[in-house]
């Protein structure tokens, strides 16, 4: 990898009940960690490490509030989704095999 990679997505969730939620993106099964969280190749044992954080300067790791990392929280109303964005970032200078990567991750709303 040779430049650091960016990107964004978003987490919307919705209640039938006024309740506050706290949002959590687990661990990669694939590196077992929140720091770094990792992508294996489709048909290689290589690993490409990223991350997932809940801010857009790239700083505050998403997880579960364990092991350096913190959650979202929010209130949500009936009718009135809440969205939030996911921030996520591949650093550049990791020596893998091009091709296809992949992970998953849980995301957990709890009351």
């Amino acid at each position: 990898v040779t430049t650091t990679t960016d990107s964004a997505g978003t987490i919307t969730v919705s209640c039938t009940v006024n309740t506050v939620v706290t949002v959590q993106i687990g661990i990669s099964p694939t590196s077992g960690s929140f720091n770094p969280r990792q992508m294996k190749h489709a048909t290689l044992p290589d690993l490409l490490n990223y991350n997932v954080y809940r801010n857009a300067a790239r700083t505050s790791i998403w997880g579960d509030g364990t092991g350096g990392t913190a959650v979202q929280s929010r209130l949500i109303r009936p009718g009135r989704p809440r969205t939030w964005n996911a921030f996520g970032r591949i650093v550049a200078g990791q020596d893998v095999t091009v091709g296809n990567y992949t992970d998953t991750l849980t995301v957990t709303v709890l009351p």
